[in-house]
């Protein structure tokens, strides 16, 4: 099994590497174009501004590769945080275009009880299963995940959707079309669920 980490400068790459050296699995963290075409899972991690992850992307010349490798050839790919971000077509954060892997924009959180909830979105909190899937074998019902974000996902199919949460109103944490899957949350920073999560992903998915 050959996993690639996409290195974009803008992910915490060596948190989840320490997940996938727990689970024992061979990986690699690449920014090499040939190294990801030759990937048979990908991770996409993000942390930061969705507007400057693109342009590192571009910058990088890792787009045309990752739609080559994604889209076309069909790798499993997820993408954690601002990794699933950057699979949607716009985010309002930096008023960007993005991949356009799922039909979806990614919308900052609008809350109404500030004093209660709080912006990012910090911390622990459930996730609801809405379709099955590979992702979720294993899981615990309503399980925990670890969170940190102030946009958030709103994808236009809801078969697309894969788990939600609620922090005031609900929202999408995470999504799968065909090969494509995205969590908002950190499955590397969330314990137990997030190896096994992990470990799905790169066993079962």
């Amino acid at each position: 099994m050959k996993v690639v980490i996409v290195d974009y400068k803008m992910g915490n790459i060596h948190s989840v590497a320490r997940k996938l050296r727990l689970l024992g699995v061979e990986f690699e963290i690449s920014d090499n174009p040939e190294t990801i075409l030759k990937a048979e899972k990908l991770i996409l991690p993000g942390v930061g501004h969705f507007g400057k992850a693109m342009n590192q992307l571009k910058e990088s010349k890792l787009i045309d590769v990752l739609n080559e490798v994604v889209i076309h050839k069909k790798i499993p790919i997820l993408g954690i945080c601002l990794g699933m971000q950057l699979m949607a077509n716009s985010s309002e954060e930096g008023n960007s275009e993005g991949l356009g892997w799922i039909d979806a924009t990614v919308k900052e959180f609008s809350v109404n009880d500030k004093l209660r909830y709080k912006i990012p979105h910090t911390g622990w909190n459930n996730i609801f299963i809405k379709k099955e899937s590979a992702i979720n074998k294993y899981l615990p019902e309503n399980p925990e995940f670890y969170f940190v974000h102030s946009f958030h996902f709103v994808p236009n199919d809801k078969n697309d959707v894969l788990h939600t949460t609620f922090y005031e109103s609900e929202f999408v944490s995470a999504v799968q079309k065909n090969n494509i899957v995205g969590v908002q949350y950190h499955p590397e920073k969330s314990h137990e669920v997030g190896i096994q999560l992990i470990k799905n992903f790169i066993f079962e998915f």
